[in-house]
């Protein structure tokens, strides 16, 4: 998927609030700024949306020598859902229908998001995906497919979201699940650091993706994970930013859970922003 020009906009949002979050001079917050335009003006037509965004935040770590500039967000709503996560497992396992549930808690955790905006409420989401119907509803596909799959990989997205999908992974409890992260930190996105901190490792198998863009981008991934996507039977895909790099695959292994953020994606999938999705590849 290409740049659509919006994307730039949104963009340019995001990281005024992150500049303005880093000990970085004026000066280089404006050379910064110059860099994002000029870097937008020359990769417009031949970068995906995740790839633009990779890009932005290797220049942005160079000038504020800053490794993992979310680092501190990440774990905040990493402990904030934690903290909550015994209530949510109750909920689930009072539920008259816990596989359904688990699922609608995991897409809400998918508000958790800090490229699309770090201004959310994510308890008045959980209460309105619990009480809304999907825009694009393949979830009874996905559980029959997680029922008789032998191998499932599950593509994390934003940190805090991450336990969500770890209880949702204890709902389905298949005995082969391999969950994947990103190769380095980009954004407020899961790594293995973050995966490992919220207990994943109890309930998959967790691994690299290999390559730091907010993403799944198959021609940048790891042999690892390459051997892992093509081995599974189900492809579980959160977020925005991995169905961006999986959309345009005609894969119906492939179901991506999320809420729609924008308009731009709104548009792909025949949705409007703010809806909730289970979409089925190319069903």
């Amino acid at each position: 998927m290409a740049i659509d020009y919006r994307c730039f906009f949104c963009f340019a949002k995001s990281f005024e609030k992150l500049l303005e979050s880093e000990n970085m001079s004026v000066e280089s917050k404006s050379r910064f700024t110059s860099e994002m335009a000029t870097l937008y003006r020359d990769v417009w037509n031949q970068y995906s949306s995740p790839e633009f965004a990779r890009e932005l935040h290797i220049m942005l770590k160079q000038y504020a020598d800053n490794p993992d500039p979310y680092k501190k967000a990440k774990k905040i709503y990493n402990d904030l859902v934690l903290k909550i996560y015994p209530d949510l497992k109750n909920q689930v396992e009072t539920s008259d229908h816990p596989f359904d549930t688990a699922l609608r808690l995991a897409i809400a955790g998918n508000i958790i998001d800090y490229a699309a905006s770090n201004d959310f409420d994510l308890h008045a989401t959980m209460d309105k995906v619990l009480h809304s119907d999907f825009a694009i509803d393949h979830s009874e596909q996905l559980k029959k497919a997680i029922d008789h799959a032998g191998t499932i990989l599950y593509l994390g997205d934003n940190a805090g979201e991450i336990v969500f999908d770890r209880l949702f992974i204890e709902t389905f409890n298949h005995p082969n699940v391999v969950y994947a992260v990103r190769g380095a930190p980009v954004i407020n996105d899961v790594t293995a650091f973050d995966a490992e901190y919220v207990g994943m490792g109890d309930v998959a198998r967790i691994i690299s993706n290999g390559y730091d863009a907010p993403s799944t981008i198959l021609e940048h991934c790891s042999p690892e994970f390459l051997y892992a996507f093509k081995s599974a039977e189900v492809v579980i895909s959160k977020g925005q930013g991995n169905l961006e790099g999986l959309l345009e695959i005609s894969d119906p292994r492939i179901y991506s859970l999320l809420m729609v953020k924008c308009d731009v994606i709104a548009e792909k999938l025949n949705v409007k922003k703010g809806d909730f999705v289970v979409n089925q590849n190319h069903l």
